[in-house]
């Protein structure tokens, strides 16, 4: 589909697992390096996402089945990654070279992804649960990233509102598994996540007009992939 940045699928093994190509290079983990903060990452991780649905638009979904799916709402054309978080995201250098982790992929939108991206990528978050360096720097953030991707001015104030939306959705399938037995998502749920999620989605639902100002000043410029 001339999208290079995801692994490829090689096959099944002998016991039933998927094979997939290696991509070298290194994810965003915590505790954060400067390099995945810093301006030059976040416009790589946008122009990434842009290479991404520019490839699957062409993509024809009839027939598929996913395991789990956007809520209509936020259905579009494309296949949407749904969890382009920072650890799902491979560098190299301090370039996003490929998206990892598509086990929540399905059919979404541009609008979907991007509000998923800019959401754990600016962060959208009160600052106390940011990275000492990105804190008061969340509207720049997201209007860089907006900026870098190119997403038409029509679109850029349904980001907003689909920040919550695709918030809500993510953290119902995290109770879901929490509900379901899963050791490490138990641990982090019991241990302040679930308390932190409700803040964040206090905190994104507060700031819709802030996020709008700070979208409508953006520039509508698609920058080259190579640039």
């Amino acid at each position: 589909m001339g999208f290079e940045g995801a692994p490829r699928f090689l096959g099944v093994d002998d016991c039933g697992r998927e094979v997939l190509s290696f991509i070298r290079g290194e994810a965003a983990i915590a505790p954060y390096e400067d390099w995945a903060l810093n301006e030059d990452a976040l416009v790589s991780v946008a122009q990434l996402l842009r290479r991404y649905h520019d490839a699957v638009v062409s993509f024809d979904a009839t027939g598929h089945e996913w395991p789990q799916s956007v809520p209509a709402a936020l259905r579009g054309n494309v296949i949407s990654h749904n969890d382009p978080n920072m650890d799902n995201v491979i560098f190299s250098g301090d370039r996003a070279v490929a998206l990892i982790d598509f086990d929540l992929a399905s059919p979404g939108s541009v609008v979907c992804d991007v509000a998923c991206a800019v959401r754990l990528w600016a962060p959208l978050r009160e600052e106390s649960n940011a990275p000492s360096q990105l804190r008061g720097r969340s509207l720049a953030r997201l209007r860089t990233f907006v900026d870098a991707y190119g997403l038409p001015k029509r679109d850029r104030a349904r980001v907003v509102d689909a920040a919550v939306h695709t918030h809500d959705w993510c953290y119902d399938i995290v109770r879901d598994t929490v509900a379901d037995g899963h050791a490490t998502f138990g641990r982090i749920w019991r241990e302040g996540g679930r308390a932190r999620a409700d803040r964040t989605r206090e905190w994104i639902a507060a700031q819709g007009p802030q996020m709008r100002a700070a979208l409508s000043t953006s520039t509508e410029v698609r920058r080259p992939w190579g640039s």
